[in-house]
Parts: C-alpha cells; sequence; structure tokens
C-alpha cells in the first residue's frame, strides 16, 4: 500500500477537530447514487450569523472498464468545474486529472493538469496550471518505510523564476497510533498526534507555533463511540474555546449532527455559536 499524499499526513488528527463540527451553520447534505452508476452529491449551508446561503451539485460517473472519472460541479457562485481523470491506465497506481474552472458572470476560467502516482514505499503528486504568461507548479513527494513517514512540498513560480513554498514533514504511523510534524518554509512549525485507545475512543493532540512570536496554538479532542449509530466528539485549545459535538444515525441514510462552540473565556458576554448538519443518502 502507498504512503499518503503530502496532503494527507496527520489526516487522522485533523479529522479529530474538524469533522462532526457545523459551527455557525445550518447544514444539509444529499447523496444518491442511480442504477447506472451516476453519483450525485448536493450541499447546501447557511450562516447563521449572516444568513448567506451557499449550495452546490456534483455529478460524478465512473467508466471502470477503461479507468474514467467525469465529475461535474456547479455551485450558487455561479462557478462551474470540471475534472475527467484516468487512473491505472498508462501504468498501475498513475493517476491523470484535467480539471476546470469557469465563471460565467465575470468570464474568468482557469485549468490544471495534475499528475499522480502511488508505490509501495512512495506517493509523488504534481500539477500545473494552465497559464500561458507562466504556470505556477506544485509538486510533492512522501516516502514511507516500516512505518516511518518523510514528506517534501515545493511549488515553483516560472514568472518569477523562484520558489514559493518550501515544506518538510516527518512522522511515524502504525494501525492505532499516528505522530506528524511539519516545517513550512522555515517558519510555521505543528505536530500533531493521533491515537487510537480502544475500539470506542479516538484522541488527537495538535501544537503549532511561528517562530520570531510568541503565537503558539494548542488543542486536544477526542471521539467517543458510543454504540453502532452514536457518537460524541468534544475538543478545546488554549485560547480557551470548547467545542461539543453529537452524532446520530437517525436510521439507514439519515444521520444528525448537532454541534456547539463555547467561548471560555467570555461565557458571560454570549456569542457561542451552535451547529445543525443533517445527512441524507441513499
Amino acid at each position: 500500500m502507498a504512503p499518503p499524499s503530502y496532503s494527507d499526513l496527520g489526516k487522522q488528527a485533523r479529522d479529530i477537530f474538524s469533522k462532526g463540527y457545523n459551527f455557525g451553520l445550518w447544514k444539509l447534505d444529499l447523496k444518491t447514487k442511480t442504477s447506472s452508476g451516476i453519483e450525485f452529491n448536493t450541499a447546501g449551508h447557511s450562516n447563521q450569523e449572516s444568513g448567506k446561503v451557499f449550495g452546490s451539485l456534483e455529478t460524478k460517473y465512473k467508466v471502470k472498464d477503461y479507468g474514467l472519472t467525469l465529475t461535474e460541479k456547479w455551485n450558487t457562485d455561479n462557478t462551474l468545474f470540471t475534472e475527467v481523470a484516468v487512473q491505472d491506465q498508462l501504468l498501475e497506481g498513475l493517476k491523470l486529472s484535467l480539471e476546470g474552472n469557469f465563471a460565467p458572470q465575470s468570464g474568468n476560467k482557469n485549468g490544471k493538469f495534475k499528475v499522480a502516482y502511488g508505490h509501495e514505499n512512495v506517493k509523488a503528486d504534481s500539477d500545473v496550471n494552465i497559464d500561458l504568461k507562466g504556470p505556477l507548479i506544485n509538486a510533492s513527494a512522501v516516502l514511507g518505510y516500516q512505518g516511518w513517514l518523510a514528506g517534501y512540498q515545493t511549488a515553483f513560480d516560472t514568472q518569477q523564476s523562484k520558489l514559493t513554498t518550501n515544506n518538510f514533514a516527518l512522522g511515524y504511523a502504525t494501525k492505532d497510533f499516528v505522530l506528524h510534524t511539519a516545517v513550512n518554509d522555515g517558519q510555521e512549525f505543528s505536530g500533531s498526534i493521533f491515537q487510537r485507545t480502544s475500539d470506542q475512543l479516538d484522541v488527537g493532540v495538535q501544537l503549532s507555533w511561528a517562530s520570531g512570536t510568541s503565537n503558539t496554538k494548542f488543542a486536544i479532542g477526542a471521539k467517543y463511540q458510543l454504540d453502532n449509530d452514536a457518537s460524541v466528539r468534544a475538543k478545546v485549545n488554549n485560547a480557551s474555546q470548547v467545542g461539543l459535538g453529537y452524532q446520530q444515525k437517525l436510521r439507514d441514510g439519515i444521520t444528525l449532527t448537532l454541534s456547539t462552540l463555547v467561548d471560555g473565556k467570555n461565557f458571560n458576554a454570549g456569542g457561542h455559536k451552535i451547529g445543525v448538519g443533517l445527512e441524507l443518502e441513499a
């Protein structure tokens, strides 16, 4: 099995702090799949403070015999997205993608060509935006050996002929434990730990700081599976923000998520947030 992509390093810990929380939003997600294999994903949310509503519709069709995936997406900002991807055809583990965005109102459009390759001990990704003035080239690679993971991520601006990103990561992963550390541009340092202490309990810790400042961020979170249909989440950071979440599977294909964010430093002043999410799948 290939190592994860650079962007997925430390994902287990990040999920502890992001999934199951919809602070300040009313959220609805709908997923369905036709008998012919076409997938439809519809998502929408309303911001409780501004009242702004955002929605999107995505269709995905896979031609398994040719490793081909066609994806189209539209959102309420009137932006159209299309992606054509081919996987495991020219070479086992190789994925080629071409994507494009178009905003009819403004006329803005852009495209990107992506290449991804995964092998037993290496995962490499690269993308180039389609710009005749000079594309931006992004590239990353992760090497894995006996649980150890080392990654590098860079970006090269051909217009200015210089590197704009220079990131390193080092970690260690097993089935129930993941350690991740990273240095971004030699200035931002971060680390995370994920631990599955039992079949019901997952725990995560995050730490980050920037050189030249005293701004340090620390957070600890956990997810506890009450039973097959219900789970609770909690997290707290060094700014005394406390997040709580409850997720319940009401029936097959229907899941309700409730969450709240409490500002511990200004508890009496109010301003706390709640979130409600409903997921439907058929």
